[in-house]
């Protein structure tokens, strides 16, 4: 079911994390019920979970809360599904990999073949409401995913790679294993802050050598073209 966290995810979850993963479902949901819009849609609340199992990440990006605009969320940090328009912090993230690898930006924001490689592209907030960033901030879906990158970053994992962009992620640092996984820093991607250092910020070649190194396949980032939709 994709209205759940997997079985397998939830395995990492202590009884605390466990609590807060119940209540902030909840919470959410009491909220839609209510009329509000939630955003992503129901479906989708745990769709990075399910995009890739624990055993099979090898990077993780770290973003804030869905989008809070209407068809943009679709549970994938940064994501949008194909026939939106990417989202600004979107095309700096195309900005960023054009400097370092030289990909071209995408024609769509779908970051799903991502996923599909093992990139675990995870808010912190799982849900939230129409226009309102962050309206959900305080429902517990933090507890659940501070939960998920300890036991990604602890010292007992396969060695991973970890993009850190702007403040908030950044806070996140003390609870990986630096000695041990690749934690890599830079400027959040949003418009206000991406031209202090992210655009030259190389992590997604970073990412790929510490991989290789790892004797782990590179992720390939270069996403396949939109070949059904118009943007």
């Amino acid at each position: 079911m994709t209205h759940t966290l997997p079985a397998q995810w939830l395995a990492l979850l202590n009884a605390d994390a466990r609590t807060h993963l119940a209540r902030a479902t909840a919470a959410a949901e009491r909220e839609a019920a209510a009329g509000k819009q939630v955003f992503p849609p129901r479906a989708d609340w745990f769709a990075a979970f399910h995009h890739v199992a624990p055993h099979d990440v090898r990077v993780v990006i770290l973003g804030q809360d869905p989008y809070p605009t209407r068809g943009n969320a679709m549970g994938l940090a940064f994501s949008v599904p194909r026939g939106v328009r990417p989202p600004a912090s979107l095309k700096n993230i195309y900005k960023g990999l054009y400097n370092d690898l030289a990909i071209p930006a995408a024609s769509h924001g779908d970051l799903g073949s991502w996923a599909a490689q093992g990139v675990l592209l995870l808010n912190s907030v799982l849900t939230v409401e129409q226009g309102l960033p962050n309206s959900h901030a305080e429902f517990g879906w933090r507890q659940v995913t501070d939960a998920v990158i300890a036991a990604m970053g602890s010292a007992h994992q396969t060695p991973n790679v970890f993009l850190l962009w702007g403040a908030h992620a950044q806070k996140k640092a003390p609870m990986i294993a630096a000695q041990h996984h690749l934690v890599l820093t830079a400027p959040h991607p949003s418009p206000l802050s991406a031209r202090r250092g992210f655009f030259d910020c190389k992590h997604f070649s970073q990412a790929n050598a510490f991989l290789i190194a790892q004797g782990a396949a590179a992720i390939n980032w270069a996403l396949p073209p939109a070949t059904d939709t118009k943007i």
